[in-house]
């Protein structure tokens, strides 16, 4: 279309209905849970997700809600999903989390999806497994070295992968409700000593 043409080469069979699909979510914090609700109830989505510890009962009956299931393993929720979507923190324990080991686990059709944090996937291996068929495609907002982005991603063909620089929030009432979010959080902890909103990666520093 870019060039105004219809593409005839263009098979509709390489798109699928997100309906009764399973959504697998790694990482159930408030966004994690906020993607999750939406995926069930607007598309129709299984959803499972995978946290570090289960959620404490009262986010646990919320998350039944939003039609979010619980695994207890990473590799049972790569072998089930459809999609996988990254929402976890950047930590010692997630840096690398998703590599060639467990790209091999997931479908053959299956997507990557990293909103997250670019080092929780090993890029160089996500390349390598789009190329080979291991996995059907990825969408990445983030990179690992940001901004620099593996050049083997670019060589990709038949669009196996969606790239966004780090632009995933970029709307008017996103933006503003951020700002607001900044304002608040710093009035709290001037009056207060403490935040009512923290970075995961800055938990813990002490606010003076």
């Amino acid at each position: 279309m870019d060039k105004g043409e219809f593409n005839s080469k263009f098979s509709f069979l390489d798109a699928r209905d997100p309906r009764g699909k399973t959504l697998g979510i790694v990482g159930a914090g408030g966004i994690g849970r906020a993607f999750a609700y939406k995926a069930s109830h607007a598309l129709g989505m299984k959803v499972i997700y995978h946290n570090r510890n289960q959620l404490s009962s009262d986010l646990e009956a919320q998350a039944a809600k939003g039609g979010m299931q619980y695994v207890k393993t990473l590799d049972e929720l790569l072998q089930q999903s459809d999609i996988v979507s990254l929402h976890c923190p950047l930590t010692p324990a997630t840096k690398g989390l998703i590599g060639r080991k467990q790209l091999e686990i997931m479908k053959n059709d299956a997507i990557l999806i990293n909103t997250a944090r670019g080092p929780v996937v090993k890029e160089q291996e996500l390349a390598e497994a789009l190329e080979q068929g291991i996995i059907a495609g990825a969408g990445l907002d983030v990179f690992e070295a940001e901004p620099k982005i593996h050049p083997s991603l670019f060589s990709l063909k038949d669009s196996k992968v969606e790239l966004l620089p780090h632009v995933g929030t970029l709307t008017l009432e996103t933006q503003t409700e951020m700002e607001a979010v900044c304002l608040r959080n710093l009035i709290q902890g001037l009056e207060s000593g403490s935040l009512g909103f923290t970075v995961p990666e800055q938990k813990g520093i002490e606010f003076k």
